[in-house]
């Protein structure tokens, strides 16, 4: 691992972090191979201050490790996975969409399979809050059969019987984050996310699945409103639910033993403006770029960010309106202030 930390470029250093990116396709999105920011300003900003060497991530610079690569395969996966470092302990949920059908773009077993069953986890998602095929118990279980989750482990929907309340500590908006009530069954949670854009917050990611995603029905709701309604979703202050959905990510980072139980992957294939709630999404304007992983999850959606805006006057302009016309950035910047993880990182690039 110290060999691969000592691997980082200096192509942001350079300045041309911005510059490879915005000329390339999905196979060579990648090359930003390290890249540093510090809050608030976007971490696809290269540092101007020139360095004498590559500082390996985390130990030299304090920002977290976003890693990264191309190759969106099982191996790939498999690759970033393990570069994080990152081992479970305990009984393993991995948490992914299932998907609405009939056409949403979750995450297929096939790319999945080989992780989730090397970690031994059991795939979990939680109902929804706004009707469709995955409101109720019993349609969520046929729609994982469907798409296929249950032929590759063992599947759970964590609010089947209910929710469970974590304590959110340093917010502002919640003082409980609603969970579904198998949530504490579990030691470890790996967060397998498909990063796109959203309807409502702009974009999802690592902090969309460890919120709305694993907010039981009434927790989705509670987040949407802002903290204002168990039972209705919809009409909530925009601010207060980014701000909410930073807060209840929190809340599960803290349980999970301050995050150390816990680890992230965003996929960033079939990147349309729309989320995989969207039965019917909006076909993707942007080029696939690779996977991600880390243990930070405010530093990965950021470095997700990132490579986005590096095509903002590209094909990821959709993307990026879509983000900016709902504020989607405000949800890192309170996540970053409450304490969730960093906006700096270090993108490391396992591919060379």
């Amino acid at each position: 691992m110290k060999q691969l930390h000592r691997a980082v470029a200096l192509i942001a250093v350079l300045g041309l972090c911005g510059a490879v990116c915005a000329g390339c396709g999905g196979e060579n999105a990648s090359s930003a191979a390290a890249s540093v920011s510090a809050a608030p300003q976007s971490s696809s900003q290269p540092s101007s201050e020139p360095e004498e060497a590559a500082p390996a991530p985390e130990e030299e610079t304090g920002a977290p490790a976003v890693y990264m690569t191309a190759d969106i395969s099982p191996e790939g996966l498999m690759a970033v996975y393990e570069a994080m470092g990152w081992q479970p302990t305990g009984r393993v949920a991995v948490k992914l969409s299932t998907g609405e059908p009939p056409a949403s773009n979750y995450l297929r077993p096939e790319l999945i399979a080989d992780l989730v069953q090397s970690v031994e986890g059991t795939i979990v998602e939680c109902n929804t809050a706004y009707g469709g095929s995955r409101a109720e118990t019993a349609m969520h279980y046929q729609v994982a059969q469907d798409h296929g989750f249950t032929a590759i482990a063992d599947f759970q929907i964590l609010d089947e019987n209910g929710s469970m309340a974590l304590p959110v500590e340093g917010g502002t908006r919640l003082e409980e984050d609603y969970v579904g009530a198998a949530f504490a069954d579990y030691d470890s949670y790996l967060v397998l996310s498909h990063f796109k854009g959203h309807a409502m917050a702009g974009f999802g990611g690592a902090i969309k699945n460890i919120s709305i995603g694993l907010g039981s029905s009434e927790g989705k709701a509670w987040i949407h409103s802002g903290g204002t309604s168990r039972t209705n979703p919809w009409g909530g202050d925009q601010a207060a639910f980014t701000e909410s959905m930073a807060e209840a990510g929190k809340a599960v980072s803290d349980y999970l033993g301050g995050g150390e139980r816990i680890a992230y992957v965003n996929v960033m294939n079939r990147l349309s403006v729309d989320c995989d709630c969207d039965g019917n999404p909006a076909e993707p304007d942007m080029h696939d770029i690779g996977i991600l992983a880390s243990t930070d999850p405010v530093a990965l959606d950021q470095a997700c960010i990132g490579l986005i805006y590096a095509q903002a006057q590209g094909d990821g302009a959709s993307l990026v309106e879509r983000i900016e016309s709902r504020d989607g950035l405000h949800t890192l910047e309170h996540a970053e202030a409450i304490g969730l993880g960093s906006r700096a990182y270090e993108l490391v690039n396992i591919d060379e």
